[in-house]
């Protein structure tokens, strides 16, 4: 998909979580592509700098789950670049596992990277974007903040996606009249490789089909779109929205 006519983002910094691979690296390359100076970030020290070389990008690494790292990561980003306009906060995992079977350390694992981190990275990103008085916010939620998956098990996932979204309006709320617009994405089935591990289980992978109007899983790029979409000057009216990618899947 070629980006760069649905609009310009010259002379942007973009921040990208998890950007080393998937959806985080497809969305980097999104806004790398529509003039957007991106910096990748990631706890995979090995991908990463690969995935920002490919796109003449920064990579820095960093534990979101640690607030004193993002700290330290707004600081050093803003120090480097002066400004932070978007940043596209997607690292997270999935674990499946029945809810009686699963540990305290799965669950507490789970919430601090798709819930926690992204908390953190709003408030210390979105403490430069609110003194320079703009910025867009753009935060992974999924589907699954908004139904309860089946058949794969996932109670610690599908919590820490509703978060994320709640997360979001309420920081929509609080910023819009300082110039700062949060909003969410919600992937339905997406072939990266966490989605790919799913696909392997044939009766999980039936089911998502029959349960998707259009009968296919989508692409990163067509996730990557939206990110996009949300991160320029064409959706200025927007805050507070979670838009749900998902093929139809939640329709029914």
């Amino acid at each position: 998909m070629n980006y760069s006519p649905l609009t310009p983002l010259d002379g942007r910094v973009a921040v990208v979580t998890g950007g080393a691979r998937g959806i985080g690296f497809e969305s980097a390359k999104a806004l790398h592509e529509c003039g957007a100076q991106v910096i990748i970030v990631d706890i995979n020290r090995e991908l990463g700098p690969k995935a920002a070389a490919e796109l003449e990008a920064d990579f820095f690494p960093a534990d979101l789950t640690k607030s004193d790292q993002v700290t330290k990561l707004a600081a050093d980003i803003l120090a480097k670049y002066q400004h932070i306009d978007i940043a596209f906060n997607n690292a997270g995992i999935a674990v499946n596992v029945p809810s009686e079977e699963c540990t305290d350390d799965q669950w507490h694992q789970v919430i601090n990277i798709n819930l926690n981190a992204v908390f953190y990275c709003c408030r210390e990103l979105g403490k430069v974007m609110l003194k320079q008085g703009k910025g867009s916010i753009i935060n992974t939620a999924s589907m699954s903040g908004v139904i309860s998956n089946f058949p794969q098990p996932q109670s610690a996932y599908n919590t820490s996606k509703a978060g994320v979204i709640m997360l979001t309006k309420s920081l929509a709320g609080e910023w819009a009249k300082r110039g700062v617009r949060v909003n969410s994405i919600s992937p339905g089935y997406i072939g990266t490789e966490m989605t790919k591990l799913g696909m392997s289980q044939s009766d999980w992978y039936k089911y998502w089909l029959d349960m998707t109007p259009m009968g296919r899983v989508g692409e990163p790029s067509e996730v990557a779109a939206v990110v996009v979409f949300l991160a320029s000057d064409a959706s200025s009216f927007f805050t507070g929205s979670n838009l749900i990618v998902d093929g139809g899947y939640t329709a029914w």
